[in-house]
């Protein structure tokens, strides 16, 4: 798969998924790369935190790649550039905001000289072997929210990023509908666009209606401390709090790593420069609690994040007590409802009132929902839509959308479609492998690999250990040793123990001393067939045979 005389689409990740974000467009022998992003671990994964795209496809013809372009700063779209940018060895380029976190992000993994970042201006452009690039502002719910326009001697893509329309946003100058109309009227081949919010036959709404409404619930809380959880990197939703805690005469209090780095970040790169300088833990909680507006992370359940602790009460210092409020500004992602559950549920024990957006209007989303997606096919009038950023469902209606609204020709991609857009596009060339990986501690590995499935094995159904010494008879010298973690026998455990003990000698004083691999297969057989009697399950059982 090297690109000839022509334009192809072949995204690593983000198509068919709601994160993860990695694209890849080939011409003429090179390829470019939009975004590289994660995802988070869900109960497929026992123990991992992160998951990234496996770039294999493109490690191996990382020659002939030219950069990584980078459209905003979210996690989904630049989160695994600490773990996997460094081995492809090209340069980053984005925008001030988003270089920012990335340089951050680099800084920590010690990899500041290793990656080589370019910042690109709002509104600016640069040249990649064929590929031209211009960053295009839109509204998105964090500073700095680009599409990209394309240009390639095969024609122009028109990449949207995630973004919304925002009559009023409260942060930067989104492309205006003129100049979406003007992009349109240049010639669009190809439009690569956002399709989470597709099922929404709403406008996504204004960061402006959220600042009324927020406004509206905090000064209606006449006693008690108020704490707000949101998504950190969303910066224009901390200014706007910022300016609901001023003129409700509160404190201003972030609580989160996350929230410190992304008002660093803003600040120095011009943002924020109204938002009211945040006080200490200690002096918050020393104030009045009417006179304290706390910012926290969280607010999708994260067991380590400070909402979590601040609801179950073991946050180092910040403390809610029964009348206080906490507001959920901001969206459930799906997959997240048992978590958020669990922390709602430890508020509403201890008292602590809860509003989320089914309450009051205190968010609104930052995709565009149906309205949106018809207005930006009026203006930008593409030959082709390719929907990304969507599970299957998201994807196949954002395609169904898009001829509605006149563009005659649509494909969904899974993550692997080798897209040919030009010449005589769109064809499907090839299915390009496209996996996961996971971060495993400090180490990278298959989601589906050994670890991770003798992982789930021993997750789903527990594990026993056994340990036999044969002598030189080739007979047990002694009665085995087994242990048990996670097998449900809690009440006759010394039994069960003895049994399987039993079933372990009989089996190795069978076994054939003229073939000793034998032994151990044995005892596993004899092991777990006791522990499915006992219990149902088939352990994963561990077998370890000394001889003396």
């Amino acid at each position: 798969m090297t690109p000839g005389d022509e334009l192809i689409f072949l995204p690593l990740g983000g198509s068919g998924e709601i994160g993860m974000n990695v694209n890849l467009y080939g011409c003429q022998g090179k390829w470019v790369m939009v975004d590289l992003g994660m995802t988070f671990g869900d109960p497929r994964y026992p123990g991992i935190d992160v998951v990234l795209p496996d770039l294999a496809f493109i490690e191996e013809r990382r020659k002939d790649l030219l950069g990584i372009v980078l459209t905003h700063g979210h996690e989904d779209h630049i989160g695994a550039i600490p773990y996997l940018a460094a081995d492809l060895k090209v340069p980053l380029y984005a925008t001030p905001f988003t270089a920012g976190l990335i340089a951050k992000k680099l800084e920590e993994e010690g990899l500041q000289d290793e990656v080589k970042l370019k910042i690109i201006p709002m509104g600016g452009t640069l040249k990649l072997g064929p590929f031209g690039f211009t960053y295009v502002a839109l509204a998105h719910s964090i500073p700095e929210g680009n599409a990209l326009i394309i240009d390639t001697p095969y024609g122009r893509i028109f990449h949207t990023g995630d973004w919304k329309l925002d009559d009023a946003p409260q942060m930067g100058t989104p492309a205006s509908a003129a100049q979406l109309t003007a992009i349109g009227d240049s010639g669009i081949l190809a439009l690569i666009g956002d399709s989470t919010n597709v099922f929404n036959p709403e406008a996504s709404g204004s960061e402006a209606d959220v600042r009324d409404g927020l406004m509206r619930v905090v000064k209606a809380r006449k006693s008690g401390r108020v704490l707000v959880t949101t998504f950190a990197s969303n910066a224009a939703r901390l200014g706007t709090l910022g300016a609901v805690a001023k003129a409700c005469g509160r404190e201003l209090v972030l609580a989160g790593r996350s929230m410190d780095r992304i008002v660093g970040v803003a600040r120095a790169t011009g943002y924020l420069k109204d938002l009211p300088e945040p006080i200490d833990w200690d002096t918050a909680m020393s104030l009045p609690r009417n006179k304290v507006l706390i910012l926290c992370t969280g607010a999708q359940g994260e067991p380590m994040a400070a909402l979590s602790r601040i609801a179950e009460g073991s946050h180092p210092k910040l403390r809610l007590e029964p009348g206080d409020l906490v507001v959920y500004s901001s969206k459930q992602i799906p997959g997240n409802e048992l978590s958020i559950g669990r922390v709602q549920n430890a508020l509403a024990t201890r008292g602590i009132d809860v509003i989320t957006e089914k309450q009051a209007h205190v968010h609104v989303s930052g995709h565009p929902g149906q309205p949106e997606l018809e207005a930006m096919y009026e203006w930008i009038r593409p030959e082709i839509a390719i929907p990304v950023h969507g599970e299957r469902r998201h994807m196949e209606e954002h395609a169904k959308l898009a001829k509605e609204c006149g563009v005659p020709k649509t494909m969904v991609p899974i993550n692997g479609s080798a897209i040919r857009l030009a010449p005589d596009g769109p064809k499907l060339l090839s299915h390009e492998p496209a996996g996961r990986l996971v971060l495993d501690g400090d180490v990278i590995l298959p989601a589906d690999g050994a670890t991770i499935v003798e992982r789930r094995r021993m997750a789903n159904y527990g594990l026993i250990a056994v340990s036999v010494v044969i002598g030189k008879n080739g007979l047990p010298a002694a009665t085995p040793k087994v242990s048990t973690h996670g097998v449900p026998v809690e009440e006759d455990k010394d039994d069960f123990l003895a049994e399987c003990a039993e079933a372990a000698e009989k089996a190795a004083a069978k076994g054939d001393p003229k073939r000793p691999e034998h032994y151990a297969e044995a005892i596993r057989v004899a092991v777990r067939r006791v522990a499915r009697e006992w219990t149902g399950k088939k352990p994963v059982t561990d077998v370890q045979v000394t001889r003396l």
